[in-house]
């Protein structure tokens, strides 16, 4: 059974969150809270941990992986942006919104959509998931904790304790959460596309 760390949702406690990133070094899974509900997240590079939330979730080669980032310096290093995509990304973030870049090589194949060769990428505005990513001191693999048959992210921990306790090595408290999805914006073309309607603005990108 899962380590279940209470954290507080405005001021994570800096010993819990180290231990939350020892986890996470140790090639654990983790359930933590976001701006749109609970998700799932592992270290980039770590392909078991990420075939256990792949099992978790149920899901194929053509799904979106998500690269979380506590800013934007990371960027460059794991996605093609053009100067226009990147003016719209900085001027909505930390949001939420994911959007759908095209990778570079230093992405893992296996986080990338098979047949477009793309990444979502993420700078979340929740203290908890900020404050995970600032002391990883990288990205961490990410993907919504929408379990199979669900319409709706997870927002009860006890509830996520109840379900998958079991297939995770911890899961952060941060309280009861909204369920609204991000909003998806594909900038991988000259023309922003909204792909999902979500819980952030889409009128910058129309």
């Amino acid at each position: 059974m899962s380590q279940i760390f209470h954290i507080h949702p405005d001021n994570p406690q800096p010993r819990l969150i180290s231990q939350a990133v020892d986890a996470l070094n140790k090639g654990g899974v983790i359930v933590y809270p976001t701006d749109s509900g609970y998700a799932l997240g592992c270290r980039l590079e770590d392909k078991n941990a990420m075939e256990r939330i792949c099992h978790i979730r149920q899901l194929d080669g053509n799904h979106n992986f998500t690269l979380m980032c506590r800013d934007l310096s990371e960027l460059s290093t794991y996605a093609h942006v053009d100067n226009s995509a990147f003016r719209l990304i900085k001027n909505n973030t930390p949001g939420s919104y994911t959007f759908i870049l095209k990778g570079t090589k230093e992405v893992p194949r296996r986080l990338m959509n098979d047949k477009r060769k793309t990444i979502g990428l993420r700078v979340p505005s929740n203290a908890v998931a900020l404050a995970l990513l600032e002391a990883l001191n990288e990205p961490m693999m990410s993907t919504s904790l929408m379990l199979p048959g669900n319409d709706f992210t997870e927002s009860d921990p006890e509830e996520i304790q109840d379900r998958i306790g079991k297939l995770v090595d911890l899961i952060i408290d941060g309280g009861t959460l909204g369920q609204q999805p991000t909003t998806v914006v594909d900038l991988t073309s000259d023309t922003p596309e909204v792909v999902r309607e979500g819980v952030g603005d889409s009128r910058p990108f129309r």
